[in-house]
């Protein structure tokens, strides 16, 4: 008698033996209205996840927020969703695990807005905004590419650098590394190689 009260407290036991046998009505409804997450987007865009060297697609829903500069600046964009995108031949929509909680790579607490700099012979470490960290980088390129570059070498014009190299990693995608294929040999770098193909 105990085990025929405990079957009859199984949701889908309710189901089968009651008028919603489809689960289509009353057993379905949760009695609370949920918005979509996607809801509050303004914008879709198409793009690629960051991990793993597969590729596949991902649908990025943004809201437009107030810009920098107290809201004087340009609109920035939020990221408000992740969902894998059904037109990429690659996933068709589907994403594992680490793809489907990408959000958490634009969202999450822990995401870094600063960068730790040691001065050269310095002993602590100081905190540099993303520009000035960019700015520093372009200037460093620039400057090893000035002091490394060679018009020829034994008599053969060879225009190159040999100042810098290029090591992609395997999250990049086919169009980042043709865009980074193309930077690094404008700049007349011949060390460029990527880690998916070592």
């Amino acid at each position: 008698m105990g085990s025929r009260r405990r079957i009859g407290s199984w949701p889908v036991y309710r189901q089968l033996t009651g008028p919603d046998r489809r689960g289509l009505g009353a057993a379905a409804d949760s009695g609370k209205f949920r918005q979509a997450r996607t809801s509050t987007a303004d914008a879709v865009v198409k793009s690629v996840c960051p991990y793993c060297a597969v590729g596949c697609g991902q649908n990025v829903y943004v809201q437009d927020a107030p810009g920098g500069s107290g809201g004087t600046g340009p609109p920035r964009r939020k990221v408000v969703q992740i969902e894998g995108d059904p037109d990429s031949p690659v996933s068709r929509g589907r994403l594992c695990p680490k793809g489907s909680a990408s959000l958490q790579l634009t969202t999450g607490g822990s995401r870094q807005y600063k960068v730790r700099y040691r001065r050269p012979f310095g002993t602590e470490f100081e905190d540099l905004d993303l520009d000035t960290a960019m700015d520093m980088i372009a200037d460093r390129v620039l400057a090893a590419r000035r002091q490394g570059w060679q018009w020829d070498v034994d008599g053969d014009r060879t225009r190159r650098t040999l100042g810098f190299a290029s090591l992609g990693g395997a999250t990049l995608d086919n169009e980042e590394n043709y865009l980074i294929k193309k930077l690094f040999t404008a700049l007349g770098a011949i060390q460029i190689e990527n880690q998916a193909r070592i």
